[in-house]
């Protein structure tokens, strides 16, 4: 991908500047054309994965996702051929939308496009195509969705179908139905599970907010934007501080093929004037995850998107991941409805949180900890929180980063009887430098585990119960990685290998761990100790002088300072 020389004027952090947003939103939208079939209608992208929706359906993904990258590029030469192949899409080539179907999915990405260029293409079309396109889109207003960020596509499409005056009592209903169905999984302070459950991930910024904040910006309804814009507000907080000092986000949850997709929240917050970061810091959070992605084998030799993270990774990939799949990274773009004299693209960049200050910041309603060093700019999150509904290492290990992959061999675990699975996670609280929950392990043991941290060291301790006497316990720490140094050293109840046994009743094990890119990091010992006292509570002092003192029992957790 050919993209200007850097700027290290205007943005000394990335050299990244709106030139080359849209250098890189040309070089996708030409890359994919020579995929698009005949009528244009359908873009079968190179590959031998299908998505279990089929072919078919996967390239109308192809169509839908790589036009809203030419919506918010306002292209109007891409415009046009995507009109054609809108016109035959309509016509019979296109599967029907139906209840719980992928192209449900693909409408509402094709009803934001044209409501956001309606000018460049909706108005310029015959009034039959539009007829019959509002017909297929109409589909949408009643399919079942499944319940979750699904929920807001039909509010997507009603939105366009209302404004463009087709079926608008339909469309209002299923607006109200939508956005009423997403406020069960509001959870407060900007964050949504992504459906029943606890399931927190990048889904909160890239559907959850940005579709309502959309739909209410579009519509202008000022009661709307309000409500939902204080939420993302609140959101973009915590968010910003899920980005590594490379550019990289947090290597946690699904979808992770939709890569720089994760800038969409930080672009919509400066669109609508909701957000708490000023416009250097947003653009460098934003500029940051797309050379990240860019640097790092992203886009293969022919200029396409590859299924995977940084080059092609089958490990990250779901069973809907198709050839197109990847393309949902036209979110990302989303930037490029700001005007080029926006504050947003003039202001100089500034420093991302993982850039500014060692920092541990507790996440309330995901039950996170976040845990950032300035000196290597690596993020982590230790998770007490969030879970899908079955075992998924994207999910359910205690710790993720921004410069880690969940491994193989059940990195970040705890081991009960030789079994890894951590299910029915309980949140226990978060607070002042710790976070804390319960699962349940292996042969159905219960874990209370707690996690305290300071700079890039961790005190991790773990109290199993439900064993039977001598089972064995094994605690696992961070994988390596290239330029890292990943330790875990054992504490408590734990020999060199890190395994222990069970005894009777409560029995706690207690390790020392740390992740760090610094090349000569001082000994994890001199930085903190770790003692148990006479009534069994976990006495934790830094190197500082500062300490805790942490209550495990059956019941939660306490934590309090150490005086």
């Amino acid at each position: 991908m050919q993209l200007p020389p850097a700027d290290r004027t205007a943005s000394s952090f990335t050299g990244y500047t709106r030139a080359h947003w849209e250098a890189a939103a040309d070089a996708l939208l030409t890359a994919v054309e020579p995929y698009a079939t005949e009528d244009r209608a359908l873009y079968h992208l190179p590959g031998d994965r299908t998505s279990w929706s089929g072919r078919l359906s996967d390239g109308l993904e192809g169509y839908a996702r790589t036009l809203l990258l030419a919506a918010f590029r306002r292209d109007e030469k891409a415009l046009e051929r995507y009109a054609d192949g809108l016109a035959a899409g309509v016509s019979g080539v296109w599967p029907r939308i139906e209840d719980r179907s992928q192209p449900l999915v693909e409408a509402a990405s094709i009803a934001l496009a044209l409501r956001l260029t309606r000018d460049l293409l909706w108005d310029r079309l015959d009034d039959g195509v539009r007829q019959r396109a509002a017909a297929w889109l109409g589909d949408a207003l009643t399919a079942e969705a499944w319940p979750c960020n699904w929920e807001l596509f039909p509010v997507t499409v009603g939105g366009f179908l209302a404004e463009v005056g087709h079926e608008p009592d339909a469309s209002r209903a299923a607006i109200d139905r939508g956005l009423e169905r997403i406020e069960q999984w509001y959870l407060g302070d900007g964050w949504y599970t992504d459906g029943d459950g606890r399931k927190f991930d990048y889904y909160n910024g890239w559907a959850m907010h940005l579709y309502p904040v959309l739909h209410a910006w579009l519509e202008r309804d000022e009661r709307l934007l309000d409500l939902y814009g204080t939420r993302l507000e609140r959101h973009l907080s915590d968010y910003a501080r899920l980005f590594g000092g490379d550019g990289a986000p947090l290597h946690q949850g699904r979808s992770l093929t939709y890569r720089f997709a994760t800038t969409a929240p930080l672009w919509l917050g400066a669109l609508t004037g909701r957000t708490p970061l000023s416009p250097g810091e947003t653009r460098r959070l934003a500029s940051g995850a797309l050379r990240y992605f860019l640097d790092r084998g992203a886009v293969d030799d022919r200029g396409l998107l590859s299924l995977g993270w940084h080059g092609p990774d089958e490990s990250v990939l779901q069973g809907y991941s198709g050839p197109a799949s990847p393309y949902w990274a036209s979110k990302g773009f989303l930037g490029l409805l700001l005007p080029p004299d926006h504050e947003v693209w003039t202001a100089a960049e500034e420093p991302a949180p993982a850039e500014r200050a060692d920092a541990v910041t507790p996440v309330g309603p995901p039950n996170w900890l976040l845990q950032s060093t300035r000196s290597d700019g690596v993020v982590r999150l230790h998770n007490h929180g969030s879970e899908d509904v079955r075992y998924d290492p994207y999910y359910t290990r205690l710790a993720y980063s921004t410069v880690t992959a969940p491994s193989p061999s059940y990195d970040n675990s705890v081991l009960v009887g030789d079994d890894p699975s951590r299910t029915g996670i309980e949140p226990l609280g978060a607070g002042d430098g710790w976070a804390a929950s319960r699962h349940t392990a292996g042969g159905g043991a219960s874990v209370t585990s707690v996690v305290l941290a300071r700079g890039a060291a961790e005190v991790r301790a773990h109290l199993v119960t439900g064993t039977e006497p001598g089972t064995p316990v094994r605690i696992t720490g961070w994988p390596a990685g290239e330029g890292l140094r990943a330790e875990l050293l054992p504490a408590v109840g734990l020999d060199d290998s890190l395994t222990g046994v069970t005894g009777e009743g409560a029995t706690l094990f207690v390790a020392l761990g740390r992740l760090t890119g610094e090349p000569d990091p001082l000994p994890l010992a001199e930085l903190v100790s770790v003692r148990v006292d006479e009534t069994g509570a976990v006495e934790v002092r830094w190197s500082d002088g500062d300490g805790a003192r942490v209550r495990l029992d059956g019941s939660g957790v306490e934590a309090a300072p150490l005086t």
